[in-house]
């Protein structure tokens, strides 16, 4: 009895250090966000104001928070819907076609989810650039220059733009999670789907996808919560939220309201509706999944 009794200390003692630093950095900072959501803070060394829910219901009358909603809905809703299905149809290409060359693509696919997001973002600021870009250089040099546009300067193609940054940052580290689950799957299923006559497309939807269904699963949820994060990296160093508010996203204005209104305690009220926001679809994609999935 004495020895389990120690045992049980010595777990503890050796979980303690762990249990101090999630304590102090993660429990603590979270009830304190949501405690000062319900004040009027404007930083350090001014007193806290209760206002109660007025920080809450002032989100819904804001106009820039609901673009900023918007356009981070349209960003969660296109970047992991694109992401993962050409992240798994890549991954079924090499995986089902055997190539060669396959580990080469694994590595070209996979090294942008080692960039920084930092250079990522300077990377691509220079792609899309107006005048110098590599992509308007190359519309001009196949003959569609008047297709030319200022991407990250237009309100009707900046998202996209956004989009397809965050899209292209994050295909290669999805398909390399299909593919992992793609070779546990026993090559007799495809070997007797082929001989009853099923074609690669057939095979694709009856056998990769059910038995790839629970790892489909999780990276939703990744990919979605994933934006949060990445978005406000991107936006910040490719548009700064312009043109005109069109690329504002939560984080962004978020981070804008705390740091350059000194408004805290309505940044907190974000920052809570955020974690609710993100908790929220990660039990409604989880439920609709689990329904898909039985």
């Amino acid at each position: 009895m004495k020895m389990k009794t120690r045992r049980r200390w010595f777990l503890l003692f050796c979980l303690l250090p762990g249990l101090l630093l999630l304590t102090l950095f993660k429990l603590y900072p979270t009830v304190e966000v949501f405690q000062k959501s319900f004040y009027l803070w404007t930083g350090i060394g001014d007193e806290p104001k209760w206002v109660g829910f007025q920080n809450f219901i002032d989100l819904f009358h804001d106009d820039v928070f609901l673009l900023s909603l918007r356009n981070t809905g349209f960003l969660m809703l296109v970047v992991p819907v694109l992401t993962l299905f050409i992240a798994l149809i890549n991954a079924s290409i090499l995986t089902r076609s055997k190539l060669k060359e396959r580990g080469l693509y694994r590595t070209l696919f996979f090294f942008p989810s080692i960039l920084s997001f930092v250079v990522i973002a300077i990377l691509w600021s220079f792609i899309y650039h107006p005048t110098i870009g590599f992509l308007n250089s190359g519309l001009d040099f196949i003959g569609l220059s008047s297709w030319a546009l200022p991407w990250l300067g237009d309100e009707r193609t900046v998202l996209w733009a956004l989009a397809i940054t965050m899209i292209w940052q994050a295909v290669g580290y999805y398909m390399v999670m299909y593919m992992a689950g793609i070779d546990s799957i026993s090559p007799d299923l495809y070997e007797a789907a082929g001989i009853d006559g099923a074609t690669p497309i057939q095979q694709f939807i009856h056998i990769t996808i059910p038995m790839l269904w629970e790892i489909i699963r999780i990276t939703i949820i990744f990919s979605i919560n994933g934006v949060l994060t990445i978005s406000f990296i991107i936006v910040s160093i490719m548009t700064g939220g312009g043109p005109n508010r069109h690329s504002e996203v939560i984080m962004t204005y978020l981070y804008s309201q705390a740091f350059s209104n000194s408004n805290f305690g309505y940044a907190m009220a974000i920052g809570v509706f955020v974690f609710v926001m993100s908790f929220l679809l990660a039990i409604l994609s989880n439920r609709l999944t689990r329904r898909e999935a039985s």
